[in-house]
């Protein structure tokens, strides 16, 4: 899916607000090139700066910029209680003076305390964001209700909210973050042979995907599952690419043979930490250095090392892993960790 129009003219039409510091770096991983037979890369979306970094910062420029186009003065999204995505949006809705309500799901069971006190959730008090509570992990409607009811009781306030929404029902306004990503991405690297990134709400990957395929690369684009099996988050990226290239005025989605899932590193679950996702991020800390968090980039990590166990990436391929981010929460992982 190659096009006349460039990635910047397709997204020139929609507003954004600069959070990016700028491009991040594309940086080989020698040391584990050498051990793992392959030539292995990192796009560092974890040091986009804002915050703290991470690849929520990408996609908050393009619901900022909506939220202040609509001259909001307050800013409400839904996560799970270490959400990267809620403590990327109080940063950014204090860089722009802004309010931020930030809910938080239950969807980890049995975490011990520093999981409710330190990580994200220190940072995201430290900006001052309003915390609310939704006891369900796996209701995206339900949760979008009860930020509907808040932003009523601001509006009653005289205030001006703005919802990033969970529901696969509204535009995937964050998704046209990794459409530029992938951009950028392409501009540094454009001739490796396969892309790993996480697959969560879709938005990353959809993105990355589709920004690559606007930008004539045909790399195959691997979705580490981190919340979903591997069948759901395909239903689910079939949506997400679906709204993206509506969103976008394209003439024409991208084939099902593009959605590439893979689920082998998602026990036990959720923000849970399989002995595979540990031995991934101790592996990335020991061998190259890099921090690794606990819910999506090691479990990336460990997604790329069991897609070379399988022989879907082959020896000598040229491939290219996305650091989305999300170190804060190491730190609400303490106890689960327990590294030796």
């Amino acid at each position: 899916m190659t096009s006349k129009k460039t990635i910047d003219q397709y997204l020139g039409q929609f507003s954004r607000a600069k959070l990016m510091t700028g491009s991040t770096p594309l940086e080989p991983l020698n040391r584990l090139s050498e051990l793992l037979d392959i030539d292995l890369w990192i796009k560092r979306d974890d040091l986009t700066g804002l915050g703290m970094g991470g690849n929520k910062t990408r996609q908050l420029e393009f619901y900022f910029g909506e939220a202040v186009e609509q001259n909001a003065d307050t800013v409400l999204i839904t996560g799970a209680v270490q959400s990267n995505f809620v403590r990327s949006a109080a940063a950014a809705a204090a860089l722009l003076g802004m309010k931020s309500v930030l809910q938080l799901e239950e969807r980890v069971s049995g975490m011990g305390e520093a999981y409710y006190r330190s990580g994200n959730v220190l940072l995201a008090k430290l900006l001052g964001a309003e915390h609310m509570s939704f006891p369900e992990g796996e209701n995206e409607a339900g949760a979008d209700n009860a930020l509907h009811e808040r932003a009523d009781q601001l509006r009653a306030e005289g205030r001006s909210p703005y919802i990033i929404h969970l529901g696969l029902g509204h535009p995937p306004l964050g998704a046209l973050g990794y459409v530029a990503g992938a951009g950028e991405l392409a501009g540094q690297l454009d001739d490796f042979d396969v892309a790993v990134v996480p697959s969560g709400s879709g938005s990353t990957h959809g993105g990355f995907l589709t920004g690559l395929r606007l930008a004539g690369v045909s790399a195959d684009v691997f979705g580490i599952c981190v919340r979903r099996d591997q069948d759901q988050q395909s239903q689910r990226m079939r949506v997400v690419l679906d709204k993206l290239a509506g969103l976008l005025g394209l003439e024409q989605g991208l084939p099902d043979e593009d959605i590439i899932t893979w689920d082998g590193a998602l026990a036990p679950g959720y923000g849970r930490i399989g002995d595979f996702t540990r031995d991934a991020l101790t592996m990335m800390a020991r061998t190259e250095g890099v921090f690794l968090d606990p819910v999506y980039t090691a479990k990336t990590f460990a997604g790329l090392l069991g897609l070379l166990k399988e022989g879907r990436i082959k020896p000598g391929q040229k491939v290219v892993m996305v650091h989305t981010g999300g170190v804060p929460a190491l730190f609400g992982y303490q106890e689960e960790l327990d590294v030796a």
